[in-house]
């Protein structure tokens, strides 16, 4: 596709060891907007974070921790892993702090982007995200927004997709990297895998542009972040293994307005039902 890095690979920890699972800054990977980390703490370990010149998406991917961001403390998580149910997320602003405390093992994929705006702290609670289904026939997916363009947040967006093993997700394949609004605003995107049965399951995702002069299928494993710079980037969960990523967007506009490939738009047309395996968590 390029020179640039496409895939960050998740660091493999021992059974019962905790610590950094992933990270990398937008520096390191060479584009404006997001870095990200994700990481794992044992019960009674804390992690702390300051916000100064950005702000901050904390997604609680499993395990349960006591959080603690100004306005004294609450116990958030409820899902043992990221197949057991709908998420907690903190948004922190810049200018502000937070420390989690695990009280089981905790896991807690965070995104930052640079950001002066005077917003407020929020935690965003399994009752307050939005559940849907979209696509149809071997095209379905579930989709869980939980920052999404209505949200006060300056320049992140935050999604949950989960897809039924041998679908297809983001289909028909879309881009969004011309700033061209309404049509189209020019986002990057992270997809944070985490996969059902991880030792053997995959996901397959395509990076291209529309005259194909770039094309690359990049092989997804648990905890891959894929990095979408540019061009379409549909996926397909390997049949058998459900597939779960974390989508992370943030650029010129928060709106998630795309361009999908004129070539497969028809496909739409096709579908009549939706997978009775969704919605894949409740």
């Amino acid at each position: 596709m390029s020179t640039q890095q496409n895939v960050v690979h998740s660091r493999l920890l021992a059974g019962g060891q905790s610590g950094e699972l992933l990270r990398f800054s937008r520096e390191d990977v060479q584009w404006e907007w997001m870095s990200m980390s994700a990481r794992r703490l044992n019960p009674g370990e804390t992690f702390s974070a300051t916000t100064n010149g950005e702000e901050a998406a904390f997604v609680i991917l499993g395990g349960r921790c006591t959080a603690g961001w100004g306005t004294g403390e609450q116990s958030i998580g409820e899902r043992k892993d990221v197949f057991g149910g709908l998420p907690y997320c903190l948004y922190l602003p810049s200018g502000n702090a937070a420390t989690f405390k695990a009280d089981t093992v905790c896991e807690i994929a965070e995104c930052r982007v640079p950001s002066k705006a005077k917003l407020e702290p929020k935690l965003i609670t399994p009752s307050e995200v939005i559940s849907g289904l979209r696509g149809g026939g071997n095209a379905s997916r579930q989709i869980v927004d939980i920052i999404s363009p209505a949200f006060p947040a300056d320049k992140l967006m935050v999604i949950e997709v989960y897809t039924p093993g041998g679908n297809w997700s983001s289909y028909p394949p879309h881009k969004h990297d011309v700033h061209n609004p309404p049509a189209e605003v020019d986002l990057d995107e992270i997809y944070y895998y985490r996969i059902k049965h991880p030792e053997t399951g995959f996901a397959l995702q395509r990076l291209y542009s529309g005259d194909l002069t770039r094309d690359v299928t990049i092989r997804a494993k648990d905890g891959d972040a894929v990095l979408v710079r540019s061009g379409f980037h549909p996926v397909v969960a390997g049949p058998g293994y459900d597939v779960y990523y974390l989508n992370f967007l943030a650029g010129t506009s928060r709106t998630l307005a795309v361009t999908e490939d004129p070539n497969h738009v028809w496909l739409k047309s096709t579908w009549k039902d939706t997978d009775p395996r969704l919605p894949l968590v409740r």
